[in-house]
Parts: structure tokens; C-alpha cells; sequence
């Protein structure tokens, strides 16, 4: 009887979700946020709160991928025709029926090296829905794939691919790129972004637009502009368009396909923390940027940082939302920060809807440098992270780590987020994770109400000389590895090769963990978030670099080319660089400010009050009487049902909360943890939540496994 009940409940939803009984009930998840309004909102399903404990595992999916430690899986599937496409931790595009599971094909890019970390891919599809294209990027080549066969499109670009690196306006042929975030499409148009190096060398950051069938660039805008285009003269040297690099486009964008605009948020200019050569306002670095989507042509823009030293980039895709203010309906465009702020426009005019200040803030003490004085900071809406650190926010798990870590906080500055870096160093709150990050933001049309994850950790800035302008004659090979040691890996793996947390991994006694070869393929083709050298380095530095990593005698090492030269240009480098990437953490790896370490967060963007704020995540092993949180790398996505749907967390778990009051509903286990946003679709009615388990940050496991979540 209560089975018969529940079916009649489910027909009953079903004809009013559409309207009429037996019209059939699908929603598709057509991008990396659902729609190119970057919602991350669900309409149709039924899944609810009432049923949500029900869920189980639907269908796994393996990608059966040989991986190493530190692999990831940060994509978000997408689903459409009742196909669901994703990528696998080798980066190979794959094809699923989105019911079952089952395997349809598996493209593997013809560059089996190219690695990189890929968040999204794209779809395209004719008038006539005969023609499906999928376009996604391993390391620089963005490739067309026949999304119903799963092959190579010849007639796009070069043999199925185009170079990120080239149609530049620029010589960046040999610069490191890749597109992590797939490109957001309109119309005929791919509208790309990418991902770079952040320091000296990058190149910067334009922004392209493709022809879907030919590769063809359509148009560029300049984020870093050239002489005669608006924001030249907010850069002091005139040459800054040849020599800046950064301002990029790497988290994602969202486009009003009504009005033809794209929003575009940028990262910061490079090289990060020491600005000497990058003088001025630095734009369009750090900018919420609005083109027309059909030109590239300038609309408006707001710089949420000036001449950024904090690593401040966007991190997240806008989201398109429709607000009440002063009791008229405002379309406008939200955007999230690391630092815990939403910066909220007019999305036509980029008026705020609410004020933003201008705030003074401390100079540099470095040497040349020469921080801006003021930075904006939004009266509303209210941060959805902490703002303040202080000493009686240390962690005091024990009296022993509270002193240890009580010690270590008054060695830094904490004059607040904007002290310039220096020598002495500062702490950094939120870290330069965020806060808000890749994984975004989700949002209820009906209520206006943002959701997103946070995290909650300091990070300590300092600056030390620069090792690699040392005046050194290198006499031997592995001397000469030391010295591109210095300029290429030290500031994320220490300078004594003794690694930062378990984000950064000790380089030390690497010839007892792999080959010279191995080591040379991990250098050229990079690994997870590490950048690949394979042209930034020439073979000469490379073989000095191996002769010093693993620990050779020059003899034993790979011989040098011909044409090696194993030169440092010590002209392009900063006088000053970053002493490393460190968290904040007690000597058992926990972190050492006082929880929640994470958080999701809801906020009504129509009066830009936080509703409220819960741990995401936990550290049960430490036995607290409320859940920990932990760090989040992986966004929600919101139903019209009342639900938040969300993975990301250390504690390898997805869970669903509710949307009114922030309690957890449902949890379950997950293979490995879930640093990805999830996919929810429905078909015929019957809604999956799907989330890929790949583990792999942080130190943590890593995995192989897509699982798609229904109720039975």
C-alpha cells in the first residue's frame, strides 16, 4: 500500500511539473553550471526533501585509468540527448548512456602527454540537433570531437585541434597554457579563456573567440592593452602590453544570451606578489569584465582588486540572477571572491546594486614597490566568509598546540588582507584558496538566494630575495640544476626541496620514488596543478635540472643537446618572491584556526543579508560535538524540490542539505573524495545526481570512479 501510495505521489508531481499528464519530464546539464546564466539551479525531478535519505547508487561508472598519487578528477559531466560526457583522470573524453552507465565510446587525445587539470568541457549543436560537437583542451590544444562517435574533427583547425598559443598578437609560441575551463559557447562562437603560468614568465591572459566548424579566430579583446585601447595608461610602463603577463580567464563565464554579453572575470597580473615591473592600476587584471559576445567589443568593467600582490584573482564563474532593489526587478550579474565578498552589478550599465567603498590600506616596505592605496570593498552583500583572524581565533585542540601555533601567529603581521607582502611576512584570511574558488556559486531564481562553499584558513605571505638572481658560477651540471631549481620550483616546493604541506610534496630523495625518465616526463607535461616545462625549459636546463632533482653525478646524467644553454636571464625575474605556499596548520595537519574549516553559506542577494552559515564537512576521527568543516574544492548546485547538492570536502562524502535551514539531510561515502561540482539531471521523470570521485588534493587518495546517485 505504501509503494502504491508513493507512485500515485510521484504521477500526481510529475503532471505538474509539466503540465500534462504523460508529457515526459527531462532536464538536461548542457554546461559546466547546467546553462551559460552560470545558475547551477534545477527545475524538474523527484528527488525532494521528504525522499532524499532514499538515494542510492544509481550505476558506477570506472574510467579505468592507471593513475599516480595525486591524481584528480575536477570535471563536471554533462548530459544531454540522454548522453552523459565527462573526462577521465588521463584527460580522456568519454561517452556514457546517462540512464545506465554504460560505456559508448572513448576519444584519446592524440597528444598522450598533454596534461592538465580539466574542470569543463563544451557542446554545440546545430538548428537542427543533427549535428553535436564536444570541444575540450589537454594542456594548449583545444580539440573537436563528433560527439555521437566520439571522433576527431578533421576540418577543425589543425588536424582536429588549434594551439591556445598562437593567433596571440604576440610571440608566445613557447609559453605555457592550457585550458582547464572549456570555452563558453554562443551561437557560432567558442569564447575561450585559459589557464597560465604566474610568474615572469606568462604570456597574457586575451581573450579569443573561435569559429565552432573552422577554429578560426573570430575576434580578441586585449586584457592587458595594447597602446591606443582603454586601460593602457593605467600600466606605468609603456611597454607593459609586450612584457605583462596574466590578467587570464580561468574559472569560467557566463553570458546573457538575450543580450548578447559575456562576463568575464579575470585573475591578476603577473608575476604574483612583487609588482616592480606591473606599476599602476594593473587593468583589466582582477576585473569583472562585460564584452559583447558577438565582437569582443568593450562594455563595462569593475576591478574588485588594484595592482593585486595578494593572488586575489576571480576564482569562480558570474552568476546571471534577477534582483529586487528599491522594489524594482534589476537583471543583474553576481561574482564571487576569495576574500568572502560578492560584488553584485546592473548587468547591463555594471552599476553596483549596492555601494562599494574605497578603503585605505597600508603601503609596501619592499624595495620599488608601490601598493595602491585604496581597495574596493562592498557595503553588501555580507561576506559568506570570516573576515577576521585574530589570537583568540587559534586553535586550542590542546594546550600544547595552542601555544605552539600562538607562537607562531605573532611572528607575522595581521593588520588585515591588504597589508602589501613583505620580508616579515603577514597572514593571508582568508588563504589563497579562498574563501570563494573554482568551484562557484549556485542560485535560486524564485528567492534569489546564493549558496556557496567556503573555506576558512589562514595562509601565511612572505617574501624572501629571490634565490635564483643569485650571482652563482656554476661549475658543474648540478650546480647549474640548482640554479633553475631556484627559479622554477622553490617557491611551491621550498627552497631546500623540502615541500609545503601536503599540496606541495617534498622533492627530496626523488631518485628513490622514480626514473630520471619519469621525472623528466612529470617536468615536461606537468602533473595535476603543477604547470608543464616541456617549452618553457630547453633541454639543456632540463638536463640540469634532472642532474640536481635525482641526485646524479654529471656523468650519469641525460647528455646535453648541442645547443643547450643552460643561461638564466636574471633581467625578467622580481627581486623578490613568494617563501612558499603555506596553510596554516598544527603539527597533526589540522588547521590551526578554531572551526568551522568549511562552510556553506546562503545568502539573499535582494537584501544582502547572510541567512546562514553551517560546517561543510568533518573530521570525525577528532570527535567534536558539531561537525569540523573542512577545505572545499567543489561548488553546490540548488533545486527548485529545496535541496543543495554538494561534494568537495576531506571527508570523501556528498551530501544533501536543505536549502531553507542549512541542515544536512542526506550523506554518503564516496570512493574517493569528490573535488568537483556535481551534474543533476533528470530523464523521464527520474533525477541523478551524478559527482566524479578522484581524489588526489591535498595529499588525499586518489580515484577513478563516476557515481551517479537516484532514488530506487
Amino acid at each position: 500500500m505504501n509503494r502504491l501510495v508513493k507512485i500515485i505521489a510521484f504521477l500526481l508531481s510529475a503532471s505538474i511539473l509539466s503540465g500534462c499528464i504523460g508529457e515526459t519530464i527531462n532536464e538536461e546539464w548542457r554546461t559546466f553550471t547546467g546553462t551559460n546564466a552560470g545558475m547551477r539551479y534545477v527545475k524538474q525531478g523527484d528527488i525532494t526533501p521528504e525522499n532524499v535519505k532514499e538515494l542510492t547508487i544509481a550505476w558506477e561508472y570506472d574510467t579505468g585509468d592507471s593513475i599516480g598519487k595525486g591524481s584528480t578528477i575536477p570535471t563536471t559531466p554533462l548530459m544531454v540527448d540522454d548522453v552523459l560526457y565527462g573526462v577521465s583522470p588521463n584527460q580522456h573524453l568519454f561517452a556514457l548512456d546517462a540512464r545506465t552507465g554504460e560505456e559508448q565510446w572513448v576519444f584519446k587525445a592524440p597528444d598522450p602527454t598533454a596534461r592538465g587539470s580539466i574542470r569543463s568541457i563544451s557542446f554545440w549543436q546545430d538548428k537542427s540537433g543533427r549535428e553535436k560537437l564536444l570541444f575540450y583542451a589537454t594542456g594548449p590544444k583545444l580539440y573537436a570531437v563528433d560527439a555521437t562517435t566520439g571522433k576527431i574533427i578533421p576540418t577543425f583547425g589543425k588536424e582536429g585541434y588549434i594551439d591556445l598559443r598562437m593567433d596571440m598578437d604576440g610571440p608566445y609560441e613557447n609559453s605555457w597554457m592550457a585550458g582547464n575551463t572549456a570555452p563558453i559557447v554562443y551561437k557560432d562562437l567558442l569564447i575561450m579563456g585559459m589557464r597560465l603560468s604566474e610568474g615572469a614568465d606568462a604570456a597574457p591572459g586575451h581573450i579569443r573567440a573561435f569559429d565552432v566548424h573552422t577554429g578560426k579566430r573570430r575576434w580578441i579583446f586585449h586584457t592587458i592593452p595594447h597602446p591606443g585601447e582603454k586601460g593602457y595608461e593605467t600600466w606605468e610602463d609603456p611597454d607593459a602590453w609586450k612584457q605583462g603577463g596574466g590578467a587570464n580567464n580561468w574559472a569560467g563565464m557566463a553570458i546573457d544570451e538575450k543580450r548578447g554579453i559575456v562576463y568575464i572575470p579575470l585573475g591578476s597580473s603577473t608575476p604574483d606578489f612583487y609588482g616592480k615591473r606591473r606599476k599602476g592600476q594593473n587593468l583589466f587584471a582582477n576585473c569583472l569584465l562585460a564584452l559583447d559576445a558577438n565582437t569582443g567589443h568593450y562594455l563595462w568593467h569593475f576591478q574588485t582588486v588594484h595592482h593585486d600582490l595578494w593572488d586575489r584573482d576571480l576564482p569562480a564563474y558570474p552568476n546571471l540572477v534577477t534582483v529586487k532593489k528599491d522594489g524594482k526587478w534589476v537583471d543583474a550579474v553576481a561574482q564571487i571572491t576569495k576574500s568572502g565578498y560578492i560584488f553584485l552589478f546592473d548587468r547591463v550599465t555594471g552599476v553596483p546594486i549596492f555601494p562599494i567603498k574605497e578603503v585605505s590600506v597600508p603601503p609596501s616596505d619592499l624595495p620599488d614597490e608601490e601598493a595602491w592605496p585604496t581597495q574596493p570593498i562592498p557595503t553588501l552583500p555580507e561576506p559568506f566568509a570570516r573576515q577576521h583572524f585574530g589570537a583568540e581565533d587559534i586553535s586550542d585542540r590542546t594546550p600544547a598546540i595552542h601555544r605552539e601555533l600562538l607562537e607562531e601567529y605573532h611572528r607575522y603581521r595581521n593588520d588585515g588582507m591588504f597589508v602589501p607582502p613583505s620580508l616579515q611576512g603577514s597572514w593571508l584570511f582568508p588563504g589563497f584558496d579562498g574563501g570563494g574558488q573554482w568551484s562557484g556559486a549556485a542560485v535560486d531564481p524564485e528567492t534569489q538566494i546564493l549558496y556557496v562553499g567556503s573555506s576558512e584558513l589562514p595562509w601565511r605571505l612572505q617574501m624572501i630575495p629571490n634565490p635564483a638572481l643569485k650571482e652563482e658560477n656554476a661549475k658543474t651540471l648540478k650546480e647549474q640544476g640548482n640554479m633553475v631549481y631556484r627559479k622554477t620550483c622553490a617557491s611551491c616546493h621550498g627552497t631546500g626541496r623540502q615541500g609545503i604541506g601536503p599540496s606541495f610534496p617534498a622533492l627530496q630523495h626523488l631518485e628513490d620514488r622514480m626514473t630520471v625518465q619519469q621525472a623528466k616526463l612529470v617536468i615536461e607535461n606537468g602533473r595535476n596543478m603543477m604547470p608543464a616545462f616541456k617549452d618553457v625549459l630547453d633541454d639543456g636546463d632540463k638536463t640540469a635540472l634532472l642532474t640536481y632533482l635525482m641526485d646524479l653525478e654529471d656523468k650519469e646524467a641525460i647528455p646535453k643537446t648541442e645547443h643547450a644553454s643552460i643561461a638564466i636571464d636574471r633581467s625578467s625575474l622580481p627581486a623578490y618572491t613568494l617563501n612558499g605556499y603555506q596553510r596554516f596548520m598544527d603539527r597533526d595537519g589540522y588547521p590551526g584556526i578554531k572551526p568551522p574549516w568549511g562552510t556553506l553559506n546562503a545568502v539573499n542577494l535582494n537584501s544582502g543579508k547572510l541567512l546562514w552559515k553551517v560546517p561543510l564537512g568533518n573530521f570525525a576521527e577528532l570527535g567534536t560535538a558539531e561537525d569540523t568543516g573542512t577545505e572545499v574544492y567543489g561548488g553546490p548546485v540548488v533545486t527548485k524540490s529545496g535541496l543543495i547538492f554538494i561534494a568537495g570536502t576531506q571527508d570523501e562524502k556528498i551530501r544533501a542539505f536543505d536549502k531553507k535551514t542549512g541542515q544536512v539531510l542526506w550523506e554518503h561515502p564516496l570512493p574517493a573524495a569528490g573535488f568537483a561540482s556535481p551534474a543533476v539531471y533528470t530523464i523521464d521523470g527520474k533525477q541523478f545526481v551524478v559527482i566524479a570521485a578522484g581524489g588526489g588534493k591535498l595529499g588525499m587518495r586518489s580515484g577513478t570512479k563516476y557515481l551517479a546517485f537516484a532514488l530506487p
